[in-house]
């Protein structure tokens, strides 16, 4: 019997709040990336930022397109707009960033789990190498020898 309710049975009481969902800041995106191979810390335009292996991974959006606590990674424009239909409330793009491979993330609404997932994603774009040629020969005009 659950007291204070008069049938006994248990019922959700009204104007509760849930916890708050942690806080993600650039720290969180910090700590994450960090453990990826050959991430470090760096600047992009004066701003807080992370390279992988001297590429732009993501860094703290500043154009002023970008919502306050906005997030800009380095994806694959395909990968972008499977995150843009997928999870529209934590992932866009403004004008400004249409043209270019990346995503803006909304840090108040992202999960650590989809931080961590999208990093990754991030990493194997910016670290893939790309198909290489067939190496030119170094060859010899014809002509005299001198």
């Amino acid at each position: 019997m659950c007291l204070g309710h008069p049938q006994g049975r248990w019922t959700e009481p009204e104007n509760i709040e849930l916890m708050p969902r942690s806080t993600i800041n650039f720290d969180t995106v910090r700590t994450i990336a960090l453990a990826l191979p050959g991430v470090e810390d760096s600047t992009a335009r004066g701003q807080l930022a992370l390279k992988a292996h001297g590429k732009l991974l993501a860094c703290v959006a500043t154009h002023r397109s970008a919502e306050p606590g906005s997030l800009v990674v380095k994806v694959d424009l395909s990968d972008r707009a499977e995150l843009l239909v997928t999870d529209p409330d934590v992932y866009y793009v403004t004008d400004h960033y249409v043209d270019y491979p990346s995503v803006l993330v909304r840090l108040s609404s992202v999960t650590s789990d989809a931080l961590r997932g999208l990093l990754g994603m991030a990493y194997k774009y910016v670290t893939r190498r790309t198909v290489s040629r067939s190496p030119v020969r170094n060859r010899r005009k014809a002509g005299p020898r001198k």
